[in-house]
């Protein structure tokens, strides 16, 4: 059974989560009101912050040079709009 595949291009939203290491200022979620930041305590000596919202390139680029801007290390960034073939038949490929 084939799983929608979305084609990705420079102008189309799609869905994103970030996660980063630390917790972000209010001013954050100021910048980017539309996105849901959720925040937690991994470890008592790391907090993590995940940033899940709709982007196109040029807004991910954005908030990514942001965060390196200001000494933030990015832990991963997955585009959760994209769902790969079923294992089984990328193995028959």
């Amino acid at each position: 059974m084939k799983k929608n595949i979305i084609k990705l291009s420079l102008d189309r939203n799609v869905n994103y989560r970030i996660e980063i290491q630390g917790k972000l200022d209010n001013i954050w979620t100021e910048w980017y009101g539309k996105s849901n930041f959720i925040f937690r305590n991994v470890r008592k000596d790391l907090s993590v912050t995940i940033i899940k919202g709709k982007f196109d390139q040029a807004a991910l680029h954005s908030l990514l040079r942001r965060l390196y801007s200001v000494g933030i290390p990015i832990i991963s960034i997955i585009c959760t709009d994209i769902k790969e073939k079923d294992d089984k038949e990328n193995e028959n490929e």
